[in-house]
């Protein structure tokens, strides 16, 4: 069974740092490009991440804070996200698509993800 699985996810006051991850099982993740996306209260699912083998692209909203990264061992992969801010305060999901459907760049597009797993709430607020 195809799985990812988010974990990290709490309470951070502004200007502190989480890491988020997302554990894929079922599937070898060295062949998905993976992304991160976010959805606060009443607002659209947001892009933040996404890395295609070794080579990560950023919301503009986002680049600087956050850095993605991959274990491969693991099949795993990573959010850090640093400098934290109020409107950071979101559902976190990973969402996965096979590098075949890709002709460039990972994408930050929600409807071309064919996996995702059941998010991780990060709330930053003093």
């Amino acid at each position: 069974q195809l799985q990812l699985v988010e974990s990290g996810g709490g309470l951070v006051q502004p200007g502190g740092s989480l890491r988020l991850s997302c554990s894929a099982s079922g599937f070898t993740s060295d062949y998905y490009a993976i992304a991160w996306f976010r959805q606060a209260p009443g607002k659209e699912r947001e892009g933040v991440s996404c890395i295609k083998r070794t080579q990560p692209r950023y919301a503009d909203s986002v680049k600087g804070r956050f850095t993605i990264s991959r274990d491969n061992a693991k099949n795993t992969v990573y959010l850090e996200m640093d400098s934290l801010r109020a409107e950071d305060t979101a559902v976190y999901y990973c969402a996965a698509l096979p590098e075949s459907k890709l002709t460039g760049r990972c994408t930050l597009s929600a409807p071309h993800q064919v996996y995702w797993g059941q998010g991780a709430q990060v709330t930053v607020s003093s």
